[in-house]
């Protein structure tokens, strides 16, 4: 691609826990949304470089200021080392699919960047300043919209990616979809951890334990409905491993996103043509790395029930589905629609 000067086609999933990348030229990774700087000559002495990305940084976090620079699924604003951790993020993304920045072979790049469905104008400006002279051409699009292009779910269905900062919603209607076919809510899997912490904390207050935990404990065990299975999970008690019960607690957590996401699933549903619901009701989408709790489909589906019946699915690759849309969009856009899609 690079000797025919043609642009690499990119798509990004910039996610507040995770960060995904598809490219044309056949690559596609994904890495945890953290960048670190060593504290301290020690800790530049240990780890023998001057920043950590993704994995890595985590791995590392008591030698390093470590950032988590997306907040609910976009930039934090204020900030110019978070500023900085993105743009990190991005070249990384863009060196692991081979993509050169600098040099005389420097590729060019149109890359296409999921943000949340109502991204607030200012946030998309700053995502779009800190990609300036990464990318060569920057297009920004809804997260559950890229989703729904790479599935082709493009007339009546109703795509909603919840991840870790954000639950987007989007219903498709064969055209662009406006702002009022989309919706954003918070109730997603950084809300399910802030609540998981809670509770555990109030029910074992003996114990220690770390937002870090929380996560891999939510990760690993995660359901919604009546549990299979106990959910005992190891954590320090005055220095000694003991095992705790959080079963009820992580049900109660991960319950807590459902009345959000079906009363805004039932507000959207009521607001396509009559005509039309019941399509919309049988084609109803789950994305992102939070849809995979156990029994949520299910949970989602008893909603629809009640509505009139329907069905939803889960995408087979969560990881990738927006990234992979992102990149559909990227080799499909004709010039106008990137003039007209990059405001």
């Amino acid at each position: 691609m690079e000797e025919s000067n043609e642009p690499l086609c990119v798509g990004i999933d910039l996610g507040t826990s995770r960060s995904s990348i598809s490219a044309s030229n056949g690559e596609r990774h994904v890495i945890d949304s953290y960048v670190g700087w060593p504290l301290d000559m020690v800790a530049r002495k240990i780890v023998k470089k001057s920043i950590l990305i993704g994995r890595e940084a985590l791995d590392n976090r008591s030698m390093l200021d470590l950032r988590r620079p997306l907040e609910r699924g976009i930039m934090k604003e204020g900030s110019e080392k978070d500023q900085e951790a993105v743009q990190e993020i991005l070249k990384h993304l863009l060196n692991l699919a081979g993509i050169k920045q600098k040099g005389k072979n420097k590729g060019k790049v149109r890359a296409v960047v999921g943000v949340p469905a109502e991204a607030f104008r200012v946030s998309r400006q700053n995502l779009r300043n800190t990609m300036e002279g990464i990318a060569d051409s920057v297009m920004l699009v809804s997260e559950p919209f890229a989703v729904a292009y790479g599935l082709e779910a493009l007339l009546h269905a109703l795509v909603i990616d919840i991840g870790a900062g954000t639950a987007d919603f989007c219903v498709m209607q064969g055209r662009y979809p406006t702002e009022d076919d989309q919706r954003t809510l918070p109730a997603a899997g950084d809300s399910i951890d802030e609540q998981l912490e809670k509770l555990v904390r109030e029910h074992h207050p003996e114990a220690q334990v770390s937002i870090h935990m929380i996560r891999q404990w939510k990760e690993r065990w995660s359901f919604v409905g009546e549990p299979k299975d106990r959910v005992v999970v190891n954590a320090p008690i005055k220095g000694k491993a003991s095992d705790l019960d959080i079963t009820n607690e992580m049900r109660a957590a991960c319950e807590s996103i459902l009345p959000p996401l079906c009363e805004t699933l039932t507000d959207l549903l009521s607001k396509v043509e009559p005509d039309f619901q019941d399509k919309v009701r049988n084609n109803v989408i789950l994305a992102g790395g939070t849809s995979l709790i156990n029994g949520l489909s299910d949970a989602i589906q008893k909603t629809l029930a009640e509505l009139g019946g329907g069905r939803v699915t889960v995408v087979k690759d969560p990881v990738f589905a927006g990234c992979d849309g992102g990149l559909a969009i990227a080799r499909d856009a004709s010039s106008a629609d990137w003039e007209k899609l990059s405001l």
